[in-house]
């Protein structure tokens, strides 16, 4: 279960090595114990959200507690259909300082390989019920992890809903602020915040729409 505790594990200064070796050596190997107990909890947490999704998904994508050259700044999986493995829209799970969040998303570094363009994966707003997601967060692409987004029902309110570019697209999810998570299960909510966004996940795939 991932708890307030999982999120100040990315309160840190720094986060590459070569920066912790020179201001601050000694808190290397409990940096790496803390984030490598911390990860073991993320995988098994996401690990248990596949059993309870089953078909028609793949196994998920489960980002790594470090890359090499630095830890993460949060903790990142998503997942695919099984069919659409080879496209960049994806139903992603993110874990931060400040929030577990959930969010139909556009992977961008995965762009140039998908097998839908962004003009594909925007589909999905045309087929936005605003009464259904009301309470969702919607925000554009660009906008930080870590900012304070808008729901459904406000931008619909103020006429929020339009893209500002071709390269623009939206997200939308929902979230757990850090000091909410004690006591949830996250394994139950994780599993309810994607099996809400499927719709919109299929509609990317929809060439009705």
């Amino acid at each position: 279960m991932l708890t307030a505790r999982h999120c100040d594990l990315f309160n840190l200064p720094f986060f590459q090595f070569a920066q912790l070796k020179k201001y601050q050596p000694e808190t290397i190997p409990q940096i790496k114990a803390d984030y490598k107990a911390a990860w073991q909890d993320w995988q098994h947490t996401i690990l248990s959200v596949v059993e309870q999704l089953g078909e028609p998904f793949a196994p998920p994508h489960i980002e790594r507690w470090c890359n090499g050259w630095q830890v993460r700044a949060h903790f990142f999986a998503y997942f695919k259909y099984a069919a659409y493995q080879d496209s960049a829209a994806i139903l992603s799970v993110l874990l931060n300082r400040r929030r577990l969040s959930v969010s139909l998303d556009w992977h961008c570094y995965k762009a140039g390989s998908s097998s839908i363009r962004l003009s594909d994966y925007n589909r999905w707003l045309a087929t936005l019920d605003i009464q259904t997601f009301a309470d969702f967060d919607l925000w554009h692409g660009s906008e930080s992890e870590y900012a304070d987004y808008a729901t459904v029902a406000q931008r619909a309110a103020q006429g929020q809903l339009q893209l500002e570019s071709p390269d623009d697209f939206f997200c939308i999810g929902r979230h757990i602020k850090r000091d909410h998570l004690d006591g949830i299960d996250s394994v139950q909510w994780i599993t309810r915040q994607i099996r809400a966004l499927q719709p919109l996940y299929e509609a990317c795939f929809d060439r009705a729409v």
